[in-house]
């Protein structure tokens, strides 16, 4: 069924208020369904193109009006599909898809968390002095480039501070430092999608290469417990 374009009046747009919950008891007088309003039905995009084809309404996006324009489905049309034995069959056939991704992606967060927790971290085992030198020019560095991106300066116009920096502050660039020496293992959290499954796994790296640095460093055990329990890091090169 072709389209239809609504305007800022008329029956077009009330039917559009209908179709997102507007005015009125919305059960009681929906006439149309958003694309949001069939997913909550349980429509795939895939579904919507193979079953109901183009909309009934386009409705002016009322948040943004450079927006593409809401597409909007007559609920008469929607109803008569979703008794059709075509829509079973396409609707299962997308639940033993959604399943199956759902598998892989467990699958693949269990494969990416064994390879993190048996995955060697090699600290680099540097003479305290050269650590903290190293661990001042990485931090003036970086100082240089904010500096640079914040007002456009030349780095080299940026006036170098790091070497009056206290013991504490130090501390905190020569592990910043270090984290950035192990950015690689950043590497191994590549397949895994956002969300709280890659937060979490995030987390184990993050501890191990603490826990390493320590074992390495034992004067920035406190440094790195501090970072771990939601301190601030300047390491910037590495997400952990």
């Amino acid at each position: 069924m072709a389209a239809h374009e609504t305007n800022e009046s008329g029956r077009g747009q009330e039917q559009g208020r209908d179709a997102e919950g507007g005015d009125g008891d919305a059960h009681a007088t929906r006439t149309h369904l958003s694309a949001a309003g069939l997913r909550a039905r349980g429509w795939t995009a895939g579904m919507v193109r193979q079953l109901l084809g183009e909309p009934d309404l386009l409705r002016v996006n009322p948040h943004v009006r450079a927006a593409p324009r809401i597409r909007l489905y007559g609920v008469e049309r929607v109803e008569a599909a979703e008794r059709s034995e075509e829509f079973r069959a396409v609707s299962a056939a997308a639940a033993r898809r959604s399943a199956a991704t759902r598998v892989a992606a467990r699958r693949r967060r269990r494969e990416v968390l064994a390879r993190i927790a048996a995955e060697p971290i090699d600290v680099p085992r540097l003479a305290p002095h050269r650590l903290a030198a190293l661990a001042v020019e990485h931090r003036e560095r970086r100082d240089e480039e904010r500096a640079y991106e914040r007002r456009g300066l030349p780095p080299d116009d940026t006036p170098v501070k790091g070497r009056t920096a206290d013991a504490v502050a130090l501390d905190r660039w020569r592990v910043d430092y270090l984290l950035h020496r192990l950015a690689r293992y950043d590497e191994l959290l590549n397949g895994l999608h956002g969300g709280a499954g890659r937060a979490t796994a995030e987390e184990l790296p993050r501890r191990r290469i603490h826990a390493a640095i320590t074992e390495a460093y034992p004067f920035l055990a406190q440094e790195c417990e501090r970072q771990l329990s939601g301190g601030n890091s300047d390491a910037g090169a590495s997400s952990m």
